[in-house]
């Protein structure tokens, strides 16, 4: 039955476990489109046009080694993509219960981690929370892998301490998590409320910017979470504003000069250019488990209120990224084309941050 493959989003009363045919039912189910066939190239959903467009380029900047030839036709629609190209081993992948991702070489971690994730191709990924360790009860470290045999890692986070306001560093050393090290590939911050967050590159802070101001850091994503009439114990209701993407597919760069020109202010005064907004799918409340429920395709296991997918409004069918969890400590974390591992991340870090967390 349909109801079989949908995972438990959250309860407004207590918190009941997913079914647990979940995983064994999946393997049908992830044969499935992700995203409708009949709408047209999610793509162009994130061309917001940008720098004039300029020669079209053979290959995309940097491509990960290994990833699906789909990666250069971005009109093939999405496939949840344990099939790779033309169906190659599909048979063997079809008995998988939790498909992985495709195969990715990451030559250049760096590179890799702000780059877009190739049309067409979904990058699935493990989060992991350390709460091990002096401090780490209150200050856990979160690690992000390819969720592949190989287990590639990826990045680093975990929250400083002695901040006024919530600020987690993300960095490329899964052991290094220092300001100043030359590992520091990002950071996620929240105003004094913790319902907005805004994530950063490595860049310089615009008062140390150089003429040209190109060395200033970029505002990568803003997440924004609203109450809903249940309060946080009901499911959340997140909006995600990004920057959009150029003709050649690669991110309109956002440098804000101050507070009131980042993404956050833009979208707040509806200045959308160059941006893109994003909401999470709104589960659906399910009578028979008494609970609100979404479907991630097997790739999620146990009811949480940090459970989400997030689309674009115009192709709900197209999940930008979906985050969900499947141990105690453990959660599966997906994206798609336009966000980076960075981003996603990010996103993924606002869910855990402790003024949101109800459970």
């Amino acid at each position: 039955s349909p109801r079989a493959n949908r995972t438990t989003c959250c309860v407004p009363t207590s918190l009941t476990a997913a079914t647990s045919s979940d995983e064994e039912d999946d393997s049908d189910s992830s044969t499935k489109p992700i995203r409708s066939e009949k709408k047209k190239n999610p793509v162009s959903l994130f061309q917001t046009g940008g720098d004039p467009p300029k020669e079209k380029k053979s290959k995309k900047k940097v491509p990960p080694k290994g990833a699906e030839s789909e990666e250069e036709t971005p009109e093939t629609p999405q496939k949840n993509s344990n099939k790779k190209g033309k169906a190659k081993k599909s048979k063997k992948q079809l008995k998988e219960e939790r498909p992985p991702s495709p195969v990715i070489e990451v030559d250049n971690l760096e590179e890799f981690v702000l780059q877009p994730a190739p049309q067409g191709v979904t990058i699935k990924c493990r989060v992991t929370r350390d709460k091990k360790g002096m401090d780490r009860g209150l200050y856990p470290t979160y690690y992000l892998h390819l969720d592949n045999d190989k287990k590639v890692f990826l990045l680093a986070g975990r929250k400083r301490k002695k901040s006024k306001t919530s600020n987690y560093l993300i960095s490329i050393d899964p052991t290094d998590l220092s300001r100043g090290g030359e590992n520091f590939i990002g950071k996620l911050r929240s105003n004094l409320m913790g319902t907005r967050f805004t994530v950063f590159d490595n860049g310089a802070n615009p008062d140390r910017a150089n003429a040209d101001w190109s060395n200033v850091r970029q505002e990568l994503s803003a997440v924004v979470y609203d109450t809903n009439v249940l309060g946080f114990k009901g499911p959340r209701k997140m909006t995600v504003i990004i920057p959009g993407m150029n003709a050649d597919g690669e991110r309109v760069p956002i440098r804000p000069r101050n507070d009131n020109d980042g993404l956050l202010m833009r979208w707040q005064n509806r200045n959308m250019d160059n941006v893109i907004e994003l909401h999470n799918k709104a589960p659906v409340w399910n009578d028979e488990t008494q609970s609100y429920v979404l479907n991630f395709h097997g790739r999620v296991t146990h009811a949480s209120v940090k459970n989400f997918q997030i689309v674009h409004s115009s192709d709900p069918d197209y999940i930008v990224m979906q985050f969900g969890r499947v141990a105690d400590d453990a959660f599966t974390m997906d994206y798609n084309y336009p966000l980076c591992a960075v981003q996603a991340f990010a996103i993924a870090l606002s869910s855990f941050d402790g003024k949101l967390a109800c459970e």
